[in-house]
């Protein structure tokens, strides 16, 4: 992460950047309802076009590019994870099923036992 606190200015052409993603985007949805008549295939290439574009228009942004530098920070930290092997992992799935089973049959007979005494107390028998 980084570790600096300035904060940077923003670009002096950011508005205009994000008008033009937002146009872009919902030229999209609009432009695929209009053309409905269309091939479903080209509609969606063009949607993913228009995207993609709108993308990389993003990334030329302040925020898009601390967004990009968030994301390679990200998968640096991610590489540094020590991933647990698969029987590491099939035992403490085990473990949490039958911790889970465990409380589970607790919860039940604990909610038995009040149950009964709640209608012993109320003169109430439900069943």
């Amino acid at each position: 992460m980084n570790a600096s606190t300035e904060t940077e200015p923003s670009g002096s052409f950011d508005f205009i950047k994000w008008s033009v993603i937002v146009l872009l985007l919902a030229g999209a949805v609009v432009g695929n309802y209009v053309f409905a008549e269309q091939s479903v295939l080209v509609r969606a290439l063009a949607v993913v076009a228009a995207i993609i574009v709108a993308g990389f228009v993003a990334m030329q942004t302040v925020k898009g590019r601390t967004a990009v530098t968030f994301a390679k920070e990200s998968r640096t930290e991610v590489r540094k994870v020590v991933w647990p092997t698969r029987q590491e992992a099939v035992q403490t799935t085990g473990i949490v099923l039958v911790a889970t089973v465990i409380m589970s049959l607790l919860l039940w007979g604990l909610d038995s036992i009040l149950f009964w005494v709640v209608g012993l107390i109320t003169g109430l028998q439900v069943g």
